[in-house]
């Protein structure tokens, strides 16, 4: 489960703002890495599960994704150029042959290539009516099959994206939108695949003499309603519009929305009308395990936000920018599939050690977001307005790291041993945490 939105403002010269929450299994590491620009021997690159023709002039994109897969969650190119992706679930069956593309690796090879939102668009269905997406899009669960929605923009304007199989469609973003685990573009749209509407009717999902849905025609019942997937982008496009002026700091509120009751919510209690999903058994297995949130500016530096943690009620969002390399392997390990030394993993500690006694400890870590976090948008906006360089922005980058592991080590060091959680939900983690060396 995911969520991803948009904010397209009135005016021309403010900035537009991209925000996405990636759910995904709890011991499912989310690695941030930056790729340089470079121009590859090959003229094809070996995805997921399959091989794929792709041009060898690439530009630099700053990912977070899954630590095992080619592809990425969400992420930003040296131009400007960003995308999130969403599971959807739809009518037309998967052959479930590994033969296609994930949705991760249609974002990634599409941010690899793309200069402009319509491009990413572009390059999303080029490679989305060549190869399918018959692709296995889970970790441990190898039989979670799923197709996928987009949202891409860019500095000047934003789309969502949806698609069923080979089918898909399109709108242009206008003011505040958000998507989340179900089909939502119903008779309005500005582009649709050449032979969706016939392919509907073939299947009798639409009769001829009615006005097309592709919401109605594709979507699968079932699951959307158990992701409560109308919920969750209900509820970040009626956030995402009360702000009267929107901002960076306004993305990451959203991204940590917990829905119903903010004020008494526990992590036990997590369910999927959460944004800031958390995992808490059979019927919640998912939990956000990575959150970005982007400032694109008309004619200044982009700054790309990632906690490179899970759970962004309890990370910290850290400003990064091309150029540099703050985020190289040499300083940023890879995570792997059990605990490690890797920024995730080891924030992933607090994590669940806070999980124990969530009451007690949020009351300070929000503390430190809000205060941390004012003060780097503050040195944010002195960069990129008044002060740029490449020194100047890594140095801006660094300083927000080792911030954020000064309070990650201090909380840690309160050790919350008492646990105050239910039978099931303590032994649903400590299955969790067995399995992950923790």
């Amino acid at each position: 489960m995911c969520d991803t939105f948009i904010h397209i403002p009135s005016t021309k010269t403010a900035s537009i703002i991209f925000g996405k929450n990636s759910d995904r299994e709890p011991n499912e590491a989310q690695q941030i890495v930056c790729y340089a620009a470079k121009t590859r021997e090959e003229e094809k690159v070996k995805t997921t599960f399959i091989e794929v023709v792709h041009p060898t002039e690439i530009c630099e994109v700053i990912l977070s994704k899954p630590f095992q897969m080619f592809g990425a969650e969400m992420g930003c190119n040296e131009f400007g150029v960003c995308i999130g992706n969403e599971a959807v679930f739809t009518k037309i069956p998967f052959d479930k042959k590994n033969i296609g593309l994930t949705g991760m690796d249609l974002l990634r090879l599409s941010l690899e290539i793309s200069k402009t939102a319509k491009e990413g668009l572009e390059n999303i269905i080029y490679y989305l009516e060549k190869y399918g997406q018959d692709a296995c899009g889970g970790y441990t669960d190898k039989s979670f099959y799923y197709h996928n929605s987009f949202i891409i923009a860019d500095k000047n304007e934003g789309f969502v994206l949806e698609t069923a199989g080979k089918q898909w469609v399109y709108e242009k973003v206008n003011g505040y939108r958000a998507i989340s685990n179900g089909l939502s573009l119903e008779e309005k749209y500005d582009g649709i695949s050449k032979d969706a509407v016939a392919f509907a009717r073939k299947k009798g999902w639409t009769k001829k003499n009615e006005t097309f849905s592709f919401k109605k025609a594709y979507s699968q019942w079932l699951m959307p309603k158990l992701a409560a997937c109308e919920y969750r982008r209900n509820n970040s496009e009626q956030k995402g519009k009360s702000f009267s002026d929107f901002s960076i700091e306004n993305a990451f509120q959203i991204l940590r929305s917990h829905g119903e009751n903010p004020k008494s919510f526990l992590p036990e209690t997590g369910n999927t009308k959460n944004i800031c999903m958390h995992a808490s058994g059979v019927f919640t297995p998912h939990q956000s395990v990575g959150s970005m949130a982007v400032e694109l500016r008309k004619e200044k530096p982009s700054s790309v936000w990632l906690t490179g943690t899970s759970a962004p009620c309890l990370s910290l969002f850290k400003p990064f920018y091309f150029g540099n390399d703050i985020l190289k392997e040499e300083n940023f390990i890879s995570a792997s599939a059990t605990a490690d030394n890797s920024y995730w993993w080891q924030w992933e500690k607090l994590h669940r050690a806070v999980l124990k006694n969530y009451a007690d400890a949020i009351p300070f870590i929000q503390f430190k977001q809000q205060e941390l976090e004012k003060l780097w948008i503050k040195q944010d906006n002195i960069l990129t307005e008044e002060n740029w360089n490449l020194i100047n922005a890594k140095q801006v980058s660094l300083k927000a790291l080792k911030d954020s592991i000064s309070v990650r080590d201090y909380i840690l060091s309160k050790s919350y041993h008492q646990d105050n959680t239910g039978f099931f939900y303590r032994n649903f983690w400590k299955k969790l945490n067995r399995q992950a060396g923790i």
